[in-house]
């Protein structure tokens, strides 16, 4: 009999199993605090059951982390995970470490149909949605990889593998899981979803009680230039894009982030970044500029530092708050954009 997977269930799914079992209730907050606080994934070693009701448990379920099957350590201290799922499936999830925070990037599906151009992960394609517990399990498992005790402040970005937001009901169900304070009680203002720019599911975000922050691939100041390295545009145009974010309703001292990929010689001029500067100027938002992380199947190319630098002066000048995002860990293709299941200990030059 194939075990019922317990990650990704929340409080009242797991009083519907005690309930079937005959058990009170208070059994399922226990079995709760015991996954996402505790840690206990063999379910055997849940000592406050009892004996009987653990072995019950057992013959029944599971609690299923991804299995780390290699870690890519880069020289700036970044490591990429790469991760095989209960059935086969793998996936990749990256750790940033910093001086005073650490950082983790999770992926929601397992690849990607959006299809950037400039993106390894799209040349992938798709293979799956990520469930609830699988989302959740990365960070888990990271936690577990590493040492971190239960209450680590951790600062989660879905922006590893896939669109999170055409797995919507997964990724926000993960969400409340690692925001609930009765289970990994993470902080929503230290997670960030990024989306290539789907309207519908920005705008239903909006409406969530519990979120996090939104961050917008834009990468390009006009359409012809966006239809081109990113094909969701000609479903969704850069006019109801910007019309979303407009109307999406931002908490007390939040901003919208806005990433855009430089590659060189498509959307790296200076009339480009005045462009841009026009587009967003109007938005309490900042826009982070990311040198294109190099692959060996991309047909774009790095801009030289000193174009990177034009192109943010003319977003400053324009009263834009435009930060250089530092790449981490591109040397052992952990980077954004970089992420293609690489088993090799391959690395990539760094212009």
């Amino acid at each position: 009999m194939k075990k019922k997977e317990l990650l990704g269930l929340t409080g009242s799914q797991m009083e519907a199993i005690f309930l079937a079992l005959g058990e009170p209730q208070f059994r399922a907050r226990q079995l709760y605090r015991a996954l996402y606080q505790e840690r206990r994934f063999d379910l055997s070693r849940i000592t406050s059951f009892s004996k009987t009701l653990r072995q019950r448990l057992a013959n029944e379920f599971q609690a299923t982390l991804p299995e780390v099957e290699k870690v890519f350590r880069s020289a700036d201290g970044t490591a990429r995970y790469l991760l095989r799922l209960a059935d086969g499936t793998e996936i990749e999830s990256v750790y940033m470490p910093e001086e005073r925070r650490k950082t983790l990037c999770i992926s929601t599906q397992a690849g990607c149909a959006v299809d950037c151009k400039f993106c390894l992960t799209g040349v992938m394609g798709f293979t799956r949605n990520l469930t609830a517990g699988e989302i959740v399990g990365q960070v888990l498992a990271l936690c577990e990889e590493n040492g971190w005790p239960a209450g680590e402040k951790l600062n989660l970005v879905f922006m590893g593998m896939g669109e999170p937001l055409l797995n919507y009901d997964n990724v926000l169900a993960a969400v409340r899981l690692l925001a609930d304070p009765e289970g990994m009680g993470l902080s929503t203002l230290r997670m960030t979803l990024s989306t290539a720019g789907v309207v519908p599911g920005i705008a239903k975000l909006g409406k969530e009680s519990v979120r996090p922050k939104l961050a917008v691939s834009l990468n390009a100041p006009t359409d012809a230039v966006r239809d081109r390295i990113m094909p969701i545009n000609r479903k969704w145009p850069i006019a109801e894009l910007m019309q979303a974010c407009r109307e999406f309703p931002l908490r007390r001292r939040e901003k919208l982030t806005f990433e855009y990929v430089l590659l060189e010689g498509i959307n790296d001029s200076l009339e480009d970044a005045k462009i841009l500067a026009r587009l967003v100027k109007a938005l309490p938002c900042k826009v982070n500029l990311i040198g294109l992380n190099p692959g060996p199947e991309l047909p774009f190319h790095t801009p030289p530092d000193e174009r990177v630098l034009a192109f943010q002066q003319v977003l400053k000048k324009a009263g834009v708050a435009a930060f250089i995002r530092k790449p981490r860990g591109r040397d052992i293709f952990a980077a954004c954009g970089q992420l293609k299941l690489a088993q090799e200990s391959a690395t990539v030059a760094i212009p």
